[in-house]
C-alpha cells in the first residue's frame, strides 16, 4: 500500500503473530530481478516461520526478466511463488505491450515451467482477472494448470464484481482440470468480504487477506473478519484467534497509521457498548467473543446515561453513590460540555468529584 514499509523486524513480528493465529501461508515481498529491495523482508520472515510457510510475488513481463527473478528468488530460499500475471486485455496491453491471448499464455506457459524446473511450488494469478473476458480467463487458467502450475490466484484487482458473480466466475474456474483456485479480492465497494466467501462456497481453496484489510485500492480482505467469519458461519475452531487484536494493532501501529479507524473484531470500537443490555448479556449481541480474538469489552457512551447504566459503571466503586442522583448530576455535567466520551473509567472519576461535591455541599 502506498506510503507503507515495513522493516525486517516488523515482518518478524507480523509474520509470527500470522502463524500463531493459524494462517497457513505469508505472502512477503515482490521479487522483479535481482537485487530485490525487499530481500531482507523475504529473508526475516524465513527466518521467523521458515520457507515452508512464506510466498513471494514474482512479476512476470517478459521471458528475460523472469529468468532473472526466478533465480533471485532461489538464492533468497524461496520455496513457494506467485507469478503474477497481468490477464485483461487492458492490463495486458499496458504490461505486456500485447492483449493477445496467445503472447498471454505462450509467457505464462514458459514461466511456470521455469519456475517447476527450479522446484518452486506455483501460483500464478489473473492480475484483473475479475474484468477479464470469462473465455479468455478460462482458457489462460487451463493452459497454466496444463503448464504445470500448483495455484491459480483469482485478483479481483479492480473492485467489480458482485458475490454472486464472483461465485459464477469461481465456479467455471474450479472446474477445470486439475485447478485449486485462490480469491484476491480488493475492498473499494466494500464487498471483499462477501465476495471472498462466495468464492469459497463456489470451491475456492485458498482466501487471500490482509491484516486490518491494509492494501490498494480501497483495502483487502481483512484478515479479522474473515477468520471470525470462518468461525461464526462455518464452525472453524481449529485457528488460535486471541493473538487476533495484538495482530491487528501490530501492524497498523507499525504501518503508521497511528489510531486511524478500522472496521471488524479487533479494532477498538469492536466491543465497546453504551445500552446495559449489551454490557450484561454480550452473548447475545456477539457471534465471536471478545476473548477469542484477544480483545476486550468496554462501556463508551456520550449522553445515554441511565441509573442503571451508571451502577453498572459503578460496581465494587469506593466512594458508594446514589445512583439516581449522580445520574442527574452526570447528565448535566455532560451536557454542559459537549457530551464528551465516557468510559468506565472517566464515570468512575466524575463519581469521585460528585462525592466530594457532595461532601462539601451537604449533599445538594
Amino acid at each position: 500500500m502506498a506510503g507503507v514499509e515495513f522493516t525486517p523486524e516488523d515482518a518478524t513480528r507480523i509474520s509470527s503473530l500470522l502463524v500463531g493465529v493459524g494462517v497457513d501461508l505469508v505472502e512477503v515481498g515482490i521479487i522483479s530481478a535481482a537485487g530485490s529491495p525487499d530481500a531482507e523482508l523475504i529473508s526475516a520472515v524465513h527466518g521467523e516461520v521458515g520457507p515452508e510457510r512464506s510466498l513471494s510475488l514474482v512479476m512476470v513481463r517478459d521471458r528475460k526478466q523472469v529468468a532473472g527473478a526466478l533465480e533471485e528468488a532461489g538464492r533468497l530460499g524461496c520455496r513457494s511463488i506467485m507469478l503474477s500475471i497481468p490477464t485483461s486485455a487492458r492490463h495486458a496491453e499496458l504490461k505486456l505491450a500485447s492483449s493477445s491471448l496467445g503472447y498471454l499464455k505462450t509467457l505464462a506457459k514458459s514461466a511456470i515451467t521455469q519456475a517447476k524446473d527450479r522446484g518452486f511450488h506455483v501460483t500464478f494469478s489473473g492480475e484483473d482477472a475479475a474484468r477479464t473476458d470469462v473465455e479468455r480467463l478460462n482458457d489462460y487458467v487451463a493452459a497454466g494448470f496444463a503448464a504445470g502450475a500448483d495455484r491459480f490466484r483469482l485478483a479481483e484487482t479492480v473492485a467489480t464484481l458482485r458475490p454472486q458473480d464472483c461465485a459464477e466466475l469461481v465456479a467455471g474456474l474450479v472446474a477445470i482440470d486439475g485447478a485449486e483456485i485462490e480469491i484476491h479480492s480488493h475492498n473499494m465497494l466494500g464487498m471483499a468480504v462477501a465476495n471472498s466467501f462466495a468464492a469459497f462456497d463456489a470451491g475456492a481453496a485458498w482466501i487471500s487477506t490482509t491484516v486490518g484489510g491494509i492494501g490498494e485500492r480501497g483495502g483487502n480482505s481483512p484478515l479479522a473478519e474473515v477468520l471470525c467469519t470462518l468461525r461464526a458461519a462455518y464452525g472453524d475452531t481449529g485457528r488460535d484467534l486471541s493473538q487476533l487484536t495484538e495482530l491487528t494493532r501490530e501492524a497498523i501501529r507499525r504501518g503508521g497509521f497511528g489510531s486511524a479507524f478500522m472496521s471488524g473484531p479487533t479494532t477498538p470500537h469492536a466491543y465497546a457498548y453504551e445500552l446495559l443490555g449489551q454490557l450484561i448479556h454480550p452473548e447475545a449481541y456477539e457471534t465471536t467473543p471478545a476473548e477469542v480474538v484477544g480483545n476486550e469489552r468496554s462501556l463508551r457512551v456520550r449522553s445515554r446515561l441511565s441509573p442503571a447504566l451508571v451502577e453498572f459503571a459503578l460496581e465494587g466503586h469506593d466512594p458508594a453513590v446514589d445512583a439516581n442522583r449522580f445520574c442527574s448530576w452526570l447528565a448535566a455535567h455532560q451536557e454542559q460540555r459537549g457530551n464528551p466520551l465516557l468510559d468506565r473509567d472517566s464515570i468512575r472519576g466524575l463519581a469521585r468529584e460528585y462525592a466530594a461535591l457532595n461532601l462539601v455541599t451537604g449533599g445538594r
